[in-house]
């Protein structure tokens, strides 16, 4: 191979959709823009990706953990593995000339998240790959403060070590400077996942014949941030409750329910909510709830392109639905959600999931219902800049990243607008 030498770095394989689909687009543009290159994932789960995107991929952690070892063992066997992590980092990160993180919310603790996890890793290829002269860098991430110092201090100084930075909002850019890391050359673009290919638009206009309307409903195990873990069954309870109080007006009021997950650990999440609107509306439930378990991002937007609204909480779900441009709630667990719906022009349609309140979402269902037709089109016309600006990225990404006379830094390139 004459081409770069490519690792794409992070929580890949296991299940996550948001997570599949940054490395979906990524490869994307690789294999576009630069077939010679040889490209590899390093992530927490190789076989799902090799399986799933046909590269070469290889575990990030040294210690895998197994569904029989004793809690002693498994203690003992981590903390070896972070040792032998180190050197294994620096085994591998000097065998190529770019590392690059796809999107994610990699710099974020906005879910439970310890420093020793992804951070102490992200910290482990950033420091090596200065030392050996391979590029590092973070692309379309997602950000945000922690109180967690630790952890503020691993992804201030793999930030800081980062040859090129883009984050996927203006917050995350912001919550990086307030760790104090220069971000005055960093831009900010859009999700990797609004450059994934859309649906046919047949498939679009086949919802507005339907005489019984579809609501896509998105769920999400949701127990709270690390600082809450004392309360985490408590709020799960409520979160779950509150939605199958949702789903079950939705049945009552003659609509069907697609129920979406976005990770495998969601399932439980639908299967809850199902078996309480069942217990209740036992004649109606089969008949007008049915859960989708997509296989990826890319066949969750095909799978939720037969819906007309939708109601989400997790990320990435949320986001399908305006690529989709689909009218759509976000039920947010983290400021990214309103940070994306504030990019689309849908503020007015948020809730945070601490405070959830059934019957204000029921009313602003029923006025994005009305108001349908001319969301579309504004979520249409959101949806072409947003491509357009993921363009003008993967253009810098190759004379910055890929380009064998470009700098190893991104000083100067122009902010998008």
């Amino acid at each position: 191979m004459t081409g770069p030498r490519v690792a794409l770095f992070g929580l890949f394989g296991g299940g996550n959709l948001g997570n599949g689909g940054s490395l979906e687009s990524m490869l994307a543009y690789l294999r576009s823009a630069h077939p010679d290159a040889a490209v590899t994932c390093v992530c927490s789960g190789p076989e799902d990706v090799e399986r799933e995107f046909g590269i070469p991929a290889f575990s990030m952690s040294w210690y895998r953990p197994t569904d029989h070892e004793s809690p002693v063992r498994a203690f003992v066997l981590k903390a070896v593995g972070k040792v032998i992590d180190s050197v294994r980092t620096l085994w591998w990160v000097r065998r190529f000339d770019v590392v690059v993180v796809p999107g994610s919310g990699v710099l974020e603790s906005t879910l439970p998240i310890r420093p020793w996890g992804l951070p102490y890793a992200l910290l482990l290829v950033s420091a090596w790959g200065r030392l050996c002269g391979t590029k590092f860098a973070l692309v379309s991430v997602g950000a945000d403060s922690t109180t967690q110092r630790a952890t503020g201090w691993v992804f201030k100084t793999a930030a800081k070590l980062a040859a090129y930075r883009s984050y996927r909002d203006e917050r995350s850019r912001d919550a990086i400077r307030m760790m104090g890391v220069d971000t005055s050359h960093d831009a900010v673009y859009p999700d990797l996942a609004f450059a994934l290919p859309t649906p046919d638009a047949e498939i679009h206009r086949a919802d507005e014949a339907r005489e019984v309307r579809t609501v896509g409903v998105g769920v999400m195990e949701y127990h709270g941030t690390y600082l809450d873990r004392r309360e985490a069954d408590d709020i799960y309870a409520t979160y779950v409750g509150k939605l199958t109080t949702f789903v079950q007006w939705l049945v009552d009021e003659g609509y069907h329910v697609c129920l979406f997950t976005g990770d495998s650990v969601d399932e439980p999440v639908a299967a809850a909510v199902t078996s309480g609107v069942r217990r209740s509306r036992p004649e109606l439930a089969d008949n007008r709830i049915v859960t989708e378990f997509a296989p990826s991002l890319s066949g969750l937007l095909e799978r939720m392109s037969m819906v007309d609204l939708v109601v989400a909480t997790r990320f990435h779900n949320v986001l399908a639905a305006l690529k989709l441009a689909k009218p759509t709630i976000s039920i947010g667990y983290a400021a990214k959600n309103d940070m994306l719906m504030k990019g689309m022009g849908q503020e007015e349609f948020c809730q945070p999931i601490r405070s959830l309140d059934v019957p204000r979402l029921i009313e602003q269902f029923r006025t994005l219902e009305e108001s349908g037709a001319q969301l579309k089109d504004d979520l249409l016309e959101k949806n072409k800049r947003y491509r357009e600006l993921l363009d003008q990225q993967y253009a810098v990404l190759s004379q910055r990243l890929f380009s064998a006379a470009g700098p190893t830094r991104v000083p100067g390139h122009r902010r998008p607008n």
